[in-house]
Order: C-alpha cells, then structure tokens, then sequence
C-alpha cells in the first residue's frame, strides 16, 4: 500500500479549480508536517495557507511552472490550483532551514494523495511579488510554495531511456511523462574490505 501511495505521489500541475479545497483539509495536511521529523526539533516552519479564489488569484502569477516544457505557461484558468501551503521559514527560530521544508512538503503531498488530490512543489518563486502579494513579514523567508487540487491530469512513471533522459514531457494526449532510474542503477555496490 504504501508502495502505491508513493507512487502517485507525483507533480501535478492541472487541476479542477472548481473543485475545492477547504480551510480543513489544508490544517489537517500542515499537521502532517507538523508530527514530521525537524533538524534539532527546532520546528522554525510556518505555513500560509490559502483556499479562497482571490487570494489564489494573487499567488499564482508569482510562480513559475515545469522547467522542462518550455513552450508552457502554466496552468490556463480553470486548471489553476484550489489551494496553496506557502512554506515559510521563521528566522527568529533559526536562519537555516536545512531540509525540514523538504520533509514537511513530502508529508503534505502523501497526505494529499491519499486523500485523492495531488499537488506540485514549487520552489520557483517570484519572492518579491509573493512577498508584497501576502503582506508577509521580513521575518519569514519564502521557501516552498505547494500548488493542491484534484488532478486534472494523468501522469505516469516511465523508465529512463538508454539515452539516460529523465526530463518528463507531455505526449500528444496530454499525458505527463516521468522518467525514473532503475533501482539497481541508484543503489551503489562497493566492494568491501
């Protein structure tokens, strides 16, 4: 099962914007993150949580979407996300945040999926525009944005190629392709002594 859920557990970047995603559902998945592991137990994240289509409005065009499909925009209207956690770092806790978003985030997202909506890591930001769009405080630095919703879009894992490729692409029905390496070609085999 939880191989499964991993799985799916994927980067979805079109999603029923009309579907929505409450105030509820948002705190119950930051809890996740918040029983998840923390360097030190120092526990310096904050979030930002939006649902309401106006605020979603003023996050979404200060971040960017999918690196690899040039030609892409993002997310026309209608496929925008139905949720947002801004993952924030308090720097009166600590000033380096390690690799605590990056456990809360992948807490938040199985947490989302098994509840049967998918989401995309965001970490390209328009810091900035965000900053002014929200109000938030010097204080808090920008250090993920999750986009969440009801996937409006298939994606599947794929082998990588002999070509050694793994930049995912979209076929021509739409369909999100992701390259993984083998298991045996991450797993290193050193001789021992």
């Amino acid at each position: 099962m939880i191989h499964e859920l991993i799985a799916r557990c994927r980067s979805y970047r079109r999603f029923y914007q009309d579907q929505a995603v409450d105030m509820e559902t948002l705190r119950g998945l930051v809890d996740l993150a918040r029983l998840s592991a923390s360097g030190m137990n120092r526990q310096p994240l904050k979030y930002y949580l939006s649902y309401a289509p106006e605020t979603n409005a003023v996050i979404f065009p200060n971040l960017g979407w999918a690196g690899y499909l040039k030609d892409w925009g993002g997310p026309v209207e209608g496929e925008r996300p139905a949720g947002y956690i801004v993952i924030l770092g308090d720097r009166e806790i600590q000033s380096d945040f390690g690799v605590d978003y990056g456990i809360a985030a992948q807490s938040i997202m199985i947490g989302a999926t098994f509840l049967g909506l998918g989401g995309c890591m965001i970490r390209n930001i328009r810091q900035a525009g965000l900053r002014r769009a929200l109000q938030i405080p010097p204080r808090f630095e920008i250090l993920m944005v999750l986009a969440l919703g009801r996937p409006r879009e298939e994606v599947v894992i794929d082998s990588v190629g002999p070509d050694g490729d793994i930049r995912y692409w979209r076929d021509a029905h739409g369909v999100h392709h992701v390259p993984k390496r083998s298991l045996d070609e991450i797993i290193l085999a050193l001789p021992h002594e």
